[in-house]
């Protein structure tokens, strides 16, 4: 009896470890690892303080051990600190935590936390009441009673981020700056604690005005493809730059900066393909660095999904959950009865201490690939349920912005161009360089657009596609501008004649309800203002000028 049980244990376990391995092949030929199946957002809970931490590792083939401990005294962070890449290994952090009003006289909280081999206290000195106390994975902790901790801010949660570039745009947060010391292959699974310090208020929810100049100016950023670590570069141009050394997301992130320092935008629309999903494991390490730029710089920014987005750890609606929490972050999920994550619109306030609306921005979900893939080759298209939650949005908000004294702007912002791109007949300004991958059935979107007064519509996508074209209405008047904003990251495809990234412009004058648009490049004539023209002259879409 005794035997058939250890028998019966050990085929347990070799099948487990067997179906381990079929299901993480099947997962990478599907782009979602292990990981992203346990991959929830960490549990933070006002008015509680850490009071310890530890990191376990745990076997997959081996069936008597765990990264679980008691539930009733430690909360486990739901991020496998190998990202779910570890053929043997994983590992978690746990922490311990309680409420202040709760904490015993002689209780101690945790005060600091460093990560390194040695022991920080050596060559400290002090009375011994707060001295560091060491943990796996090269993780010490200072940890004082509540009464000693002279005045420093307690821990009161903790969180895990993934590469050497991981920053946290977080009001309280910071990285400690060095990895746990793990046995990773690689920079990417370099696990971070990021940890917060007392409950800081959330901030106010940024309101973008029209200066009171009358100027507003939009950034649309496009296709930054942001990794998980620092990333790698393709078709970078030149390809001999540095070297030929080319870290994706650093470079990215430094052209993205220098551009938002040089022209400072009033309001950046993100539209779709932040993150690059199959090379982000860990998606909120790269929704992180984007922000980090616009948080420190205190610029309202909105977001759309791409195809790619969600390729990776987090889905659309776990990745908006995040998103519409961070600071001067405008972006939102949008109502759950229509189709898609982030169907919404941001209304840009008339200069002064005014409560109109100037300009509209309809923000939609172009969705990814095509559900009828037999029929329609490709890429997926707008739904019925938003095409009509924009219509009647577009008419309830009419009434409301009859109050602005001057002349009211709508705009539109998607990611998969629409079918109308590939018209190769209308007027267009800029560069046509890659085949435009609309999706192959035509619901009827852009006809909306026209119909409520758009003047101009923006994409992505199409990476080498930077042109802007103009599309009329049944009289056969200007309507409606469209354009594509050029592909900005490394991370991304750009291998089209030397295609050089860049990023697109909106400069709005509500005195003359005048919108220009210009892009700026990556490298090259880096001052210069390509294809730069009048698309928009008294609150109507122009002809286009030679």
């Amino acid at each position: 009896m005794t035997r058939r049980i250890v028998r019966t244990a050990c085929q347990l376990a070799v099948l487990t470890t067997f179906s381990f391995v079929i299901i993480f092949f099947l997962d990478n030929r599907f782009r979602v690892l292990p990981y992203a199946l346990h991959n929830v957002m960490p549990a933070h809970h006002a008015g509680l303080v850490v009071t310890d931490m530890t990191v376990t590792t745990c076997s997959r083939v081996n069936l008597f051990t765990s990264c679980k401990l008691d539930a009733n005294e430690w909360h486990r962070i739901e991020k496998d600190l190998y990202l779910g890449s570890g053929w043997v290994s994983s590992a978690f952090v746990h922490v311990k935590r309680k409420k202040e009003e709760e904490l015993l006289p002689n209780e101690k909280i945790v005060v600091d936390v460093k990560v390194g081999r040695i022991d920080p206290s050596n060559g400290q000195t002090g009375d011994g009441r707060d001295q560091w106390e060491s943990r796996p994975a090269g993780l010490w902790l200072k940890r004082s009673e509540k009464r000693h901790s002279r005045g420093s801010k307690a821990v009161t949660a903790v969180d895990i981020l993934f590469g050497a570039d991981a920053v946290d745009p977080r009001p309280g947060w910071d990285t400690v700056g060095t990895p746990l010391l793990l046995d990773t292959s690689g920079e990417v699974q370099e696990a971070q604690l990021s940890v917060r310090r007392g409950n800081p208020p959330t901030p106010p929810k940024a309101v973008p005005r029209i200066r009171d100049n009358g100027k507003f100016k939009i950034m649309q950023l496009a296709d930054i493809h942001l990794s998980t670590g620092t990333g790698l570069c393709r078709d970078a141009e030149p390809p001999d730059l540095n070297g030929g050394k080319c870290e994706a997301d650093p470079r990215t992130l430094e052209f993205v900066a220098r551009l938002l320092d040089d022209e400072k935008p009033d309001l950046v629309i993100l539209s779709g393909d932040q993150v690059n999903g199959e090379t982000a494991p860990d998606a909120q390490s790269a929704i992180f660095k984007y922000a980090e730029l616009f948080v420190k710089r205190k610029i309202p920014y909105a977001s759309i999904f791409g195809n790619h987005d969600d390729e990776g750890s987090l889905p659309r609606a776990q990745q908006m959950a995040l998103i519409e929490t961070l600071p001067y972050s405008l972006s939102e999920a949008g109502p759950e009865d229509i189709d898609g994550i982030g169907n919404y619109y941001v209304e840009v306030l008339s200069r002064g201490g005014s409560r109109h609306s100037a300009l509209t921005i309809y923000l939609l979900d172009t969705h990814a690939y095509s559900p009828d893939e037999h029929t329609f080759k490709g890429y997926d298209w707008l739904k019925k349920s938003q095409i009509d939650w924009f219509r009647q949005t577009a008419q309830g908000l009419k009434k409301a912005h009859e109050g602005y004294t001057h002349i009211h702007m709508d705009l539109a912002f998607i990611h998969i161009p629409l079918p109308e791109f590939t018209d190769s007949t209308l007027p267009r300004k800029g560069r046509w360089r890659e085949g435009v991958t609309a999706p192959g059935f035509n619901s009827g979107f852009k006809d909306a657009l026209v119909d409520e007064g758009v003047v101009l519509v923006g994409c992505g996508h199409d990476h080498a596609n930077e042109y802007c074209s103009l599309a009329s209405n049944e009289a056969g008047n200007p309507a409606l501008w469209m354009c594509y904003a050029g592909g900005a990251g490394l991370g991304g495809y750009g291998g089209y004649e030397g295609y050089h990234r860049r990023i697109r412009f909106f400069d709005i004058d509500m005195n003359e309800a005048r919108i220009s648009t210009y892009k700026r490049v990556e490298y090259g004539d880096t001052e210069k203002k390509i294809d730069e023209q009048i698309i928009v002259d008294g609150g109507k879409a122009r002809p286009l000028q030679t």
